[in-house]
């Protein structure tokens, strides 16, 4: 969390709320519940729903793909409602999936009682910070940005089309997604992620006054995001196998954790010094996977980072008969005197 302001205050998130109801569209993609070309059958409750929508009709089918694209793009609190109960077989059975959900996020301080957010329910309230953590956790399913930076598209074959409410994903350089909301109580809300060089920024505004101002709010946090921060990708350097007593092999080579980077201030990353903090010797067995040590990442002092240390590959420990061999052959071949 690089800034926040009033960022555990409970407040309604209007269509935001549609964050979490993706998230769990896809996980049932992903784990093979649902399919993208399934066809989902739309009930008369789903078609009832007011609000942004696609005006489903009752009984009419639309593929899965497309129920997800009209609720990215569009808001469509028709198609959320008749995913929620493809899934879950009704709203309310979905809605304790939504919160479960949340709580195994550790959204603590949030609790769903719709899948849409079009109701202003006194009760049906997040944060900032809950809501970053579950549009964290929905942009790491890389693939659903290719319905979250949709501008403008169609569905029903080409007869209808949409127009996305996030306006910064046509104007705002790296823009990812994510989801806007509104009502009379919630106000202007916004999730906004971009991505640059690597990096990707979650900005989340709630009850803006108009809708300029939750996306001139939002692009202000992600670019004052770009310009202070930077990715460093520590790469030690000199870092040699470790020998490693009655193990065979003898030694093993230490690694860090795979991919591992970190975001520091670009005032700071010009000066970046790299330790490492290892053992001299090990005593076998070492297990593959095992913790070593520690890369330390400070700047002018201050250590910025720590990034753990594994093993490559597992090291055995040498039995008594093995060191018996070993000194055997060493005689044999005249290797001791």
């Amino acid at each position: 969390m690089l800034f926040e302001k009033n960022a555990d205050e409970r407040k309604q998130p209007a269509s935001v709320t549609k964050v979490m109801t993706i998230l769990l569209i896809v996980e049932a993609v992903e784990s093979g519940k649902i399919g993208l070309e399934d066809t989902v059958r739309v009930s008369e409750y789903a078609a009832s729903m007011g609000g942004s929508q696609i005006f489903l009709e009752p009984d009419e089918t639309m593929t899965v793909s497309d129920m997800l694209k009209s609720i990215v793009v569009a808001s469509a609190n028709d198609a959320a409602v008749a995913m929620a109960e493809h899934i879950a077989g009704s709203e309310d059975a979905f809605v304790r999936l939504m919160n479960g959900r949340a709580e195994e996020l550790g959204m603590t301080n949030t609790v769903f009682m719709n899948c849409t957010g079009l109701l202003d329910q006194p009760e049906h309230l997040t944060t900032a910070r809950d809501i970053s953590l579950m549009s964290r956790e929905l942009i790491r399913h890389d693939w659903i940005k290719e319905y979250t930076t949709i501008w403008m598209d169609t569905v029903r074959g080409g007869s209808f089309g949409l127009a996305n409410t996030n306006k910064l994903v046509r104007y705002y350089d790296g823009a990812t997604g994510l989801k806007t909301g509104f009502t009379h109580d919630a106000m202007y809300c916004l999730s906004a992620t971009a991505e640059r060089e690597g990096v990707e920024y979650i900005a989340v505004v709630l009850g803006c006054a108009t809708s300029a101002d939750r996306f001139e709010s939002a692009k202000t946090l992600l670019s004052w995001g770009f310009s202070n921060y930077t990715l460093v990708s520590p790469e030690p350097g000199g870092v040699m196998p470790i020998p490693v007593r009655l193990g065979e092999p003898g030694a093993v080579m230490p690694v860090p954790a795979a991919d591992e980077r970190i975001l520091v201030p670009r005032s700071k990353a010009a000066e970046i010094a790299i330790e490492t903090e290892l053992p001299e010797e090990l005593t076998a067995p070492v297990g593959e996977g095992e913790e070593l040590g520690k890369l330390r990442i400070s700047s002018k002092g201050e250590t910025l980072a720590e990034i753990p240390i594994f093993a490559s590959c597992a090291v055995r420990r040498l039995t008594v008969w093995d060191v018996f061999r070993s000194l055997a052959g060493k005689l044999l071949f005249g290797e001791i005197e």
